[in-house]
This record gives structure tokens, C-alpha cells and sequence, in this order.
């Protein structure tokens, strides 16, 4: 356990807020394929850090991937065990430095990618790129699945009133949905397709029934693309059904190799494809000639780093829902039944929180959809 001394501020670098001692509850992967509730040390006090009291942490595909050691950061050596997870999340500022544009009782969300700002692609605008990034949760920084997560004052973003703490933690997956339809320049006469219906897909769904003439939903579940046409798809379409060369923009979000190759073959010539999803296998069949003959702008998406502000705006407006897309909110003591439902599906409503302050309520419904 680290001693007090070690835990308190330096006299030149002073906090807002007292900073808790001791240790903490978190969820971490403590070996190949098993999740514990365990008790590690709360982060001790750091220049230019805040340390922020956790209300709920998601769970998603990549948490998924590191259980099961397929991720990228566990394959080259980024992530070892045991590993704290939780990279999309909300909470409540506890101490920050002052000055930092955070305060205590302030609820944030914190961005994932922590770069280094001073790199070229920092300096260029591209800051999702920076080659020397840190992800909380995923390589570098502890996960916020704990009570407490320690961050970089300016990595939290100020949740407005009118956005709820459990809305917040869905903000992280949408900012790169945001970066999609900016990337891809979406306008109000796009005829737009969204292939897949995870969380990813179901917010590409409401942003393009926003922004664009219609957006049509295609996916393998069919209880998910159901559930896209009322959060805003025209219609929901099973990948055969769905008219090739149709939309003129597409946006993968299923991560299946399969779903690139559908949505190369229902863009239009000329059309744009804005690959969110990340495939962990070579795509099956694709018309690589088409992308050059048929002028396909092809567009990697890499999280949206510079949107939280707007997102978080999307979600005050109502332009984006989380509640429609929660299937479960659990306490950090049940990750292990958290996890289990990650692996056996858990219907339409894709979306599994745990929930770290007791105070923060659960989900008016809690229970399987």
C-alpha cells in the first residue's frame, strides 16, 4: 500500500477538492479469460491530474477482446495482467487542479485517447493519431471500471444538466460516430446505410436520421435492426435485402469483415465509406477494383478526440438516446455476470454499465430485454 506521505499533493502543485487515500474496488482481467472484482490502491495525486469518483463504466466488444486475449494491446504486449478495464464512462470530478476548467462536483465524462500534444500529428490537427497515445482502459492508463480514476485535468469534459451520468458514459463510442459524419461530409441529400446494430450502429442510426435525407439500418440481428427503425431508420434490412449501390453513404459499424464487404457493395459510384468498425480478420471477397473504377472514397475512422463538446451536445438535444440502447446496468460486484452477457448476446439493446457509486441510480428497468 502506498503511504500517506507518498499519496499527498506536492506543495507546489495544489488541488481543489481533498484527495482520497487507501484503496478501492475495480474490475479488472486478471488472467486469460477471468474477471474479478478486486481492491487496488486509488491512484495517488498527480501534476496536472484530477481525480474523478466513478458513477458507470460500459462494457463493450474490446473489453470483450481483452478477456479473451485478442485484442491488439494484449497481443503486442500494451495490456498485461492484471488489467483494470473501463474506457467509456462518467463520473464526478472529486479534486482537480486549479484553473484546469474542472472542479469538485462537477460530472464529466472522460475522453479515452490521452496524446501526447506535442507530436506532428498533435501539432496538425490529428490528434487521434499521435503515435505516442495512452487509452484509459486499454494500454497505458488504469481503466475507469474502479471507483476512483486518476486523469489528465484536461482529458474531462463537463456534462450539461440536461445530459444524466448514465447517458454520459455512452458518449465515448458516439464521439466517433460524430467523427464519421464530419469526416464523411454528410449532408441533408444523403442516402444513407449503417451496417450493423451494436451500440455503434444503433448511434449512427439517430445521428443519420438527423443529418441526412434517410438512413437505412442493416444487420445480421434481427432484433437489432428492429430496434434501429425506431430509433430512426427508415427501415431495417438483412444484409441480402439490402439494394447494392443504393446509398451514398455507408457506414460500417458491425467490425465483421463481412460487414466491409457489404458496405463496399451497397455504396453508389462516387459514394463514400466510412469505416468505423475495426475487422481483426482479412475481408472475404472484396471488390478491391471497385473502390478505384467506381471512385469509392474509402475513410478510417479513429475515434473522434476533438467531439466530446458536440456530443455531448447531440445527447442534451435529444438528437442522441442511450437509454433505448442500455440493456443492463449491474453493480461492479456482478462483472463476472456482466462479462457472461457480453459473451452470450444480450439482445437488441446492446449497451451492458456497471455501476460504481452507489448513489447513481440504476436502470428503470433492469433487466434482460
Amino acid at each position: 500500500m502506498t503511504s500517506p506521505a507518498a499519496l499527498a499533493p506536492a506543495a507546489d502543485d495544489p488541488v481543489n477538492g481533498a484527495w482520497p487515500q487507501g484503496s478501492m474496488r475495480a474490475v479488472a482481467v486478471v488472467a486469460h479469460r477471468t474477471v474479478e472484482t478486486v481492491r487496488v490502491p486509488i491512484p495517488g495525486p498527480l501534476a496536472g491530474h484530477a481525480l474523478v469518483r466513478v458513477a458507470y463504466a460500459g462494457l463493450c466488444g474490446t473489453d470483450l477482446e481483452l478477456l479473451h486475449g485478442t485484442a491488439s494491446y494484449v497481443l503486442d504486449g500494451r495490456a498485461t495482467h492484471p488489467h483494470v478495464v473501463g474506457h467509456e464512462w462518467s463520473g464526478t470530478v472529486v479534486a482537480a487542479p486549479p484553473g484546469s476548467g474542472v472542479a469538485p462536483g462537477q460530472t464529466v465524462v472522460g475522453q479515452t485517447m490521452v496524446p501526447c500534444e506535442s507530436c506532428a500529428h498533435c501539432r496538425g490537427g490529428r490528434r487521434n493519431l499521435c503515435p505516442h497515445m495512452r487509452e484509459v482502459g486499454l494500454y497505458g492508463l488504469q481503466g475507469a471500471a474502479a471507483e476512483y480514476v486518476r486523469v489528465p485535468a484536461s482529458s474531462l469534459v463537463p456534462v450539461p444538466a440536461a445530459v444524466d451520468a448514465r447517458s454520459a458514459a455512452l458518449v465515448e463510442p458516439a464521439v466517433t460516430v460524430v467523427e464519421a459524419f464530419r469526416r464523411a461530409g454528410c449532408r441533408e441529400s444523403d442516402r444513407v446505410a449503417v451496417v450493423g446494430t451494436g451500440s455503434i450502429g444503433l448511434l449512427a442510426v439517430q445521428l443519420g436520421a438527423h443529418l441526412a435525407s434517410y438512413v437505412d439500418a442493416v444487420g445480421v440481428d434481427p432484433a437489432g435492426v428492429e430496434l434501429a427503425t425506431g430509433l430512426g431508420a427508415r427501415c431495417g434490412l438483412l444484409p441480402d435485402r439490402a439494394e447494392p449501390g443504393a446509398y451514398s453513404l455507408v457506414v460500417e459499424a458491425s467490425g465483421a469483415p463481412a460487414g466491409f464487404t457489404t458496405a463496399l457493395r451497397l455504396v453508389e459510384p462516387g459514394g463514400r465509406v466510412a469505416a468505423i468498425g475495426v475487422a481483426h480478420a482479412p475481408v472475404p471477397e472484396m471488390d478491391a477494383a471497385r473502390i478505384t473504377l467506381d471512385g469509392i472514397s474509402l475513410l478510417g475512422i479513429r475515434h473522434g478526440l476533438d467531439h466530446y463538446d458536440d456530443t455531448l451536445g447531440l445527447f442534451a438535444r435529444g438528437v442522441l438516446r442511450a437509454d433505448p440502447l442500455i440493456n443492463r446496468v449491474l453493480p461492479a460486484s456482478d462483472a463476472d455476470q456482466a462479462f457472461r452477457l457480453l459473451e452470450e448476446g444480450r439482445g437488441a439493446r446492446p449497451k451492458i454499465l456497471l455501476r460504481f457509486d452507489p448513489s447513481a441510480p440504476a436502470h428503470e428497468d433492469d433487466h434482460d430485454h
